[in-house]
């Protein structure tokens, strides 16, 4: 953990730079065990979400 003026400065620069996550794959709530199964292969790149 950094401290919170570290912490405020690197936000600073996440919205500066209009940094974004990556997203994988979208999964809905019906499907979670899909999504726990995809994460588990190892065959992601980026986040895995739930769509709401």
């Amino acid at each position: 953990m950094g401290s919170r003026a570290r912490f405020e400065a690197m936000n600073r620069c996440i919205e500066l730079r209009k940094l974004r996550p990556v997203v994988d794959q979208v999964f809905t709530l019906e499907t979670v065990v899909d999504a726990f199964k995809h994460m588990e292969s190892g065959a992601h790149f980026g986040k895995v979400v739930e769509k709401i």
